[in-house]
């Protein structure tokens, strides 16, 4: 491979419309923007979402429900998610991602565990929060559950 022999893929670059070049090119005349209005004009068109003076999409539909942008959004794991993890076993935040345990969660504020499910090994499980039957279940199953 040489340095003058190397091009462009196929079709990666497409020449510039020539607009005004005579009749003959195809673009010539109008330049491709047909026969005055709003869209031959320079600077002409409309912003996206105009609907020509109806009432757009956006503003006719109602506007429903509230998003808390101060809300703590924590990675939620149920207990039947760790009952196939071996005995023994410290289960915190980078666990679970580690093995696949849980969706990823922007901005997470931590682990909160959850009592769905039965345990029936002993595990140490570390989390930002529990629900009372998730801490129940864990300390009835010979573990503990530590808040961080």
């Amino acid at each position: 491979m040489r340095i003058d022999t190397l091009s462009p893929a196929e079709g990666a670059n497409t020449p510039a419309k020539r607009l005004g070049r005579g009749i003959g090119s195809g673009l010539g005349k109008t330049s491709g923007k047909g026969h005055k209005g709003q869209w031959a004009r320079s600077g002409g068109g409309v912003r996206p979402g105009f609907e020509g003076g109806q009432m757009p999409l956006a503003r006719r539909i109602p506007k429903r429900g509230f998003h808390n942008k101060w809300a703590t959004n924590y990675t939620i794991i149920n207990l039947s998610q760790l009952e196939n993890v071996p005995a023994g076993t410290v289960v915190d935040f980078g666990y679970v991602r580690l093995n696949g345990l849980c969706k990823e969660v922007k901005n997470s504020a931590g682990l909160k565990v959850l009592g769905t499910g039965e345990l029936k090994v002993a595990l140490t499980v570390k989390a930002a929060k529990f629900s009372a039957t998730a801490k129940e279940a864990i300390e009835k199953a010979g573990g503990t559950a530590e808040q961080v």
